[in-house]
């Protein structure tokens, strides 16, 4: 009796085995099919530089294992899967988070899921949003000139949106060329700031960023990016040396000019590693033009080479420009 009861066991065990590999086989050989219950998102007004999340939800209704192999998305956006394979009938998560720009704009991010899916084995997915600053600021950007007084850089208003009041806790610049006075104890609905220019630092710094920390409790901050009219300026920027050969000089010609029509005599050049000479240089209108010659290194390894070339004013600035080159080594 007790063999019996034995075999039955063991013929419930083989049956449920095999039952088990036949639906396991079943679903390998089956075709998933992944169905989002919507492909858009859109968040609507939001306001800048702070979080927001959203959920795809999404099901494999076909009859084999869905497996998501991939999910492709744009800067400023993080998609996260609950999980990578789904049964059929199971459903799951796509979590979306997005953190919203600085300034006032309309934001479209693509997120494309990737999957064995035959049918559709790219979805693309939408989330859209309209990005709206609690605290709005005019200028936008500052364009300074070393021509004018305080570089010409204007009065910037702070304006609360939705008439909450705030006041100014911190005012950094890049290389903090750009300073205002803030007084975190004064809150009102709108603010004018009156920055101040160092001069000499914005020479190492002529373009950035203007970064304003508020207490606003929707707008933590309010950034703003800088350029400046050089007062003399290389043209072109850099040397580059295409495929010369080591210690075989090439001639290049750079002018050095006022973009604010000044006049200004030359002291005195330099390389700082000895690889560029002046063969000659010429007044031209607003500046200079050189003559280059610049004699690549013996070979080494690597065939580059690098080199800075100064000139100095008379009155003591000094400008300089780089040299790169790559040496055909044969």
């Amino acid at each position: 009796m007790r063999r019996y009861w034995l075999i039955l066991i063991i013929v419930a065990l083989v049956g449920s085995f095999q039952f088990g590999c036949q639906e396991q086989s079943k679903m390998l050989r089956g075709s998933p099919k992944i169905v989002f219950e919507e492909s858009i998102h859109d968040f609507g007004e939001v306001t800048a530089k702070k979080k927001y999340k959203a959920e795809f939800k999404l099901k494999n209704t076909g009859d084999g294992v869905l497996k998501i192999t991939e999910v492709k998305r744009c800067c400023g956006v993080i998609a996260k899967l609950d999980k990578n394979e789904f049964g059929p009938g199971e459903s799951g998560v796509l979590t979306v988070e997005y953190l919203s720009g600085a300034n006032t704009s309309l934001m479209k991010r693509k997120i494309s899921v990737i999957s064995n899916d035959k049918e559709n084995p790219k979805i693309d997915l939408t989330i859209s949003a309209r990005v709206v600053p609690k605290v709005a600021y005019e200028p936008h950007r500052l364009e300074l000139s070393f021509k004018e007084e305080n570089a010409g850089c204007p009065d910037i208003t702070l304006t609360s949106v939705d008439k909450k009041p705030f006041s100014v806790k911190n005012f950094l610049s890049t290389g903090n060329c750009i300073k205002a006075e803030v007084n975190p104890s004064v809150e009102a609905t709108k603010i004018i700031l009156y920055p101040k220019v160092d001069l000499e630092k914005l020479q190492r710094n002529s373009s950035g960023f203007i970064s304003i920390e508020l207490t606003h409790p929707e707008c933590e901050k309010v950034y703003l990016s800088y350029t400046t009219r050089l007062r003399f300026e290389f043209k072109p920027r850099s040397i580059i040396v295409s495929n010369p050969k080591p210690q075989k000089p090439v001639v290049k010609k750079i002018s050095l000019v006022s973009n604010y029509n000044e006049d200004f005599e030359i002291e005195s050049t330099l390389s700082k590693n000895g690889l560029v000479k002046v063969l000659d240089q010429q007044k031209i209108e607003n500046g200079y033009q050189f003559n280059l010659e610049i004699t690549p290194p013996p070979a080494e390894n690597t065939g580059m080479f690098t080199d800075v070339f100064y000139v100095k004013f008379k009155g003591g600035q000094k400008l300089s420009i780089k040299c790169y080159g790559r040496m055909s080594i044969k």
